[in-house]
This record gives structure tokens, C-alpha cells and sequence, in this order.
């Protein structure tokens, strides 16, 4: 038996499967650390060490309070200096509260009485010049009548936010339908109005379109340049993908009609950030069960000059032919570690593309209260449909179980019961997410996911989390990839 001092790696009462978690990618053998979003590097003997030392707490309940016994009873298959070299390292790691570092305290996000709004999103079209046979809005209607918002709501959504967002600086407005550019006119004077209202209040409003680019003509375009409007664009990737769940009401595909239009568009903006912050584009996408090789869409956009990219799995039915099936995930994250190298090869030769999910955030992420909460819908972020209605977000839109309020009402009031259904849908409040790895980066999920697949806010989606927690692991690998190369280059200029 190894005479190991406790005092020196102390795991006692210390859940290493909750903490650590410990996975390989890329032949490269990882140990990411829940608690302080450290990444570890590690050679196959102490990566072997740890698995075995999670497994034996796993197979025996015992051995999580007794971190002693635990550690004499690991590492059988190693020499007895090797193993004495491991754990002394790993303590040195545990004293920089690096790894097996400290559990962070459950406590519940603590939120003023009166919600404080920074975002929202302005539905100004429930109307499409585009059928997409996935559209969780029913093509634009949200389930509803099709129609525009007219300027005096657009006004009174604006006003609300302002009035509502507390000593908050700025605050965010992303155009959203339906196809927002089919009411042009109303989002030109809605940002006209909002910088003339926010000016007033001390604030500045921070613009997004969502867009599928059909009416992205040349004076839309310099519109948008010209008042600093960040941009979303929707594209699936290859014509035939695109235009097999993406075509117009006649039934003709829409990649012909508006591949130009985004490339014109981007064109303009070249230096674009990879975190979607300040004056930014993304081209976003969704891929189905139709294409789960969608690394090759990943890539056509890449190779058009695209080098802003991110392409969500399709949520669906699991009824509709299109949605994704238990048996894809398979190809799913064969087509993540793909994309993945993919994505390391194009920075080599000079062609750097970002993919939004593998952004670890590790650096410059949420604090600790915004990652067990998650992205704030229902408190901090609203949409408000072109009626007036209030909801979480988008994708509530037209659901009035989940209705908040009207900006109708006099005064406009959010409900209270449903705005603090919202704010206790946090980790903790989710068996699924209170052990899991990686519960301070997905904060437990999409809600409208959890929703539409478990009836509650409070019960995740399995599929999507396991995809999230492959883009995860990607993610934490490219950044370790890429410090390496960046030590490398150095090595050989030197």
C-alpha cells in the first residue's frame, strides 16, 4: 500500500464524476474541470489513474468518503514511483484550485422583484416569402394570422424595454419574423426611434436582423452598414440541402435566388467577431435528418469565403421525416469531430472559419449566476409579437400558455407566476443538469427544447444534450489544439 498523505491530494467527499470530466479527442486525452473551467492535458497513465480512481467511486459509494482508500486502492498497474509522481503533481494541480478544485455553492440566482429586460426580440413580420418545411413558425404565422407590426407598436415595444431595463447601459433589438425585411420601412423608423428614445434615457440599443436574405438588396445592405446592424443569414449549406427543406411557396429552391446577396453582403464586413459581439454576421443554418453529413455544408459555406458559421440540429416532431432519430447521433458527432480537424486544417492554410458551437467561452464567458440560469428568457429577454403580445422568447410566440402580458394593457404588467417559472428553471432546479459536466456551460438547455420535448421547462431534451456536450468537448479541445500550435510556431521561430 502506497503511504500517501491526505493532506496532499485530499478527495475525500469529492464527486469526481460530477467535477472532472475526463474524455479523449483528436488523440489527445483531456480533463476539463466543472468547477473552475480549467483544461488539462493528459499522458495515459495519469489520464488511465483518474478514470480508474471515477470508476472505483462510481462501483462503490463508500469510497467517495474515504479519499484514502480510494487513492491506495487506484493504480495497481503502475509502478509504485510512478504512481508516487502522479498524485504529487495532481495535488500541486489541486493546491492551484485547478483541478478537483472547489465545488462551486449551490445558491439560486438572486433577481430584483420588478424583472429587468435587456434584450428583446421584435417580431415585425408573421409573414414569409419562404415555406421551410421545418419552420418551428409555421412559415411566419406562428400559428396565426399573417400580418405586419405596425409602427405604434414597434414604438410601444421600444419604450417598454427602455423603461423596463433598470440602470442597464445598453440594450438589445433583434428584427425577427416571420421575414423581418418584409416591413423595411417600419424597422427603418423603429431604429430611428430607439436611438432617438435611448439617447433620452442615457442608453443605446444594440441592433440585429434575422434575415433569409431574399430582399437583401444593395440599399438594404448599406442601410444596415451604415447604422452598425449586426446580421443573421439563412442558409443550410449545400443548394441541394438548402433547397430541399428552404423553397419558396411555388415549391423552387431558394439558394439560387440569395447565395449572392450573402456574399455581397458579408463582403462588406470582414472582420467580423467570432463571438457574435459588437458589428457581426453570422450565416446560420439548420441541418436535418436528411444531413447528418452536415460538416459538408459547414464546409461549402467556408469555401465560399463564409468565415462566420453556425448550423443547429432541426428541433421536431419525431414524427416528421425530417427530425432527427436516436440512431443519427452517431453520424451527428462523426460529423462534429470531422468538422472539427476541418476547422484546424482551414486555419493552417490560411482559410480561418469560425463555427459558433465550438467558441469554448472559457475565458470571457457568463459569470457564475449566468451560466446556472441560463440565456434569461422569460425575465430578461421577451419577444413581443406584432399584436403586441409578450412572450419568453421566439419560440414561445403563439403559445399562450406561456403568454406574459401585452403591450396593450394598461399598464403593461408581465406575469409574475410564469416570469418566476422561468427564473427557478435553472440547473439545480433540473435532476438531469445538478451531476452533470456540463451544467455551467449549457445552463440546462433551451427552454422552448425542454418544452417541446418534455412538456416542462424544468425536463431536458436527452438528444440535444447529448450533441451539446459533443460540441463541448470539441470546443475545449480546439482551444487546447490551438495553444499548442500557437507554442509550436513559437518554438520554431525561435
Amino acid at each position: 500500500m502506497l503511504g500517501l498523505n491526505k493532506s496532499e491530494l485530499n478527495l475525500n467527499n469529492y464527486d469526481l464524476q460530477k467535477n472532472v470530466h475526463l474524455y479523449r479527442q483528436g488523440g489527445l486525452n483531456i480533463a476539463y474541470d466543472v468547477n473552475s473551467g480549467s483544461l488539462h492535458l493528459l499522458d495515459d497513465k495519469t489520464y488511465a489513474f483518474l478514470a480508474e480512481l471515477t470508476d472505483l467511486q462510481k462501483a462503490d459509494p463508500a469510497l467517495l468518503e474515504n479519499g484514502e482508500k480510494l487513492l491506495n486502492t487506484a493504480g495497481c498497474s503502475l509502478e509504485a514511483d510512478e504512481k508516487e509522481e502522479i498524485v504529487q503533481e495532481l495535488a500541486e494541480l489541486q493546491k492551484a484550485d485547478i483541478l478537483f478544485s472547489r465545488e462551486a455553492e449551490e445558491v439560486n440566482p438572486d433577481y430584483p422583484e420588478r424583472p429587468l429586460i435587456k434584450a428583446m426580440c421584435l417580431h415585425v413580420a408573421h409573414d414569409c416569402n419562404l415555406r421551410c418545411h421545418y419552420c418551428f413558425a409555421e412559415s411566419g404565422s406562428f400559428g396565426g394570422s399573417r400580418g405586419l407590426m405596425s409602427l405604434d407598436t414597434g414604438k410601444k415595444a421600444i419604450d417598454f424595454l427602455l423603461e423596463n431595463s433598470g440602470n442597464r447601459p445598453h440594450c438589445e433589438v433583434d428584427f425577427f419574423g416571420g421575414e423581418p425585411l418584409l416591413n423595411f420601412d417600419v424597422i427603418k423608423e423603429l431604429v430611428r426611434y430607439g436611438r432617438q428614445r435611448a439617447e433620452a434615457a442615457g442608453k443605446k440599443i444594440k441592433y440585429t436582423l434575422t434575415t433569409n436574405a431574399v430582399l437583401l438588396n444593395d440599399a438594404v445592405a448599406e442601410y444596415l452598414e451604415q447604422e452598425g446592424i449586426s446580421v443573421v443569414l439563412s442558409l443550410d449549406g449545400r443548394p441541394e440541402v438548402n433547397d430541399k427543406m428552404r423553397p419558396f411557396a411555388n415549391g423552387k429552391g431558394s439558394y439560387d435566388r440569395i447565395i449572392d446577396n450573402i456574399l455581397k453582403f458579408i463582403a462588406k464586413r470582414p472582420n467580423t467577431s467570432r463571438y457574435a459581439i459588437g458589428k457581426y454576421y453570422y450565416v446560420r443554418g439548420t441541418y436535418t435528418h436528411y444531413n447528418t453529413d452536415f460538416y459538408k455544408d459547414v464546409l461549402h459555406l467556408a469555401d465560399l469565403g463564409i468565415n462566420r458559421i453556425s448550423l443547429e440540429p432541426v428541433v421536431a416532431p419525431a414524427e416528421q421525416s425530417y427530425a432527427l432519430q436516436p440512431e443519427d447521433l452517431t453520424q451527428i458527432k462523426q460529423s462534429y469531430d470531422i468538422l472539427a480537424e476541418k476547422v484546424l486544417e482551414y486555419a493552417r492554410n490560411g482559410k480561418e472559419f469560425t463555427f459558433f458551437h465550438f467558441n469554448a467561452g472559457l475565458d470571457d464567458g457568463p459569470c457564475l449566476p449566468k451560466r446556472i440560469s441560463g440565456c434569461g428568457a422569460g425575465h430578461e429577454y421577451v419577444a413581443v409579437s406584432p399584436e403586441g403580445d409578450i412572450y419568453p422568447c421566439h419560440q414561445f410566440v403563439g403559445q399562450q400558455k406561456y403568454k406574459l402580458g401585452s403591450l396593450n394593457d394598461s399598464p403593461v404588467a408581465l406575469d409574475n407566476e410564469k416570469v418566476q417559472s422561468f427564473r427557478q428553471a435553472n440547473i439545480y432546479a433540473k435532476e438531469d443538469c445538478r451531476r452533470c459536466w456540463a451544467r455551467f456551460s449549457c445552463s440546462g438547455g433551451c427552454h422552448a427544447a425542454n418544452v417541446a420535448h418534455g412538456g416542462e421547462l424544468t425536463k431536458i431534451y436527452p438528444f440535444g444534450c447529448e450533441i451539446q456536450k459533443k460540441r463541448l468537448e470539441i470546443a475545449y479541445y480546439l482551444k487546447i489544439k490551438e495553444k499548442m500550435e500557437q507554442t509550436q510556431r513559437f518554438q520554431t521561430v525561435s
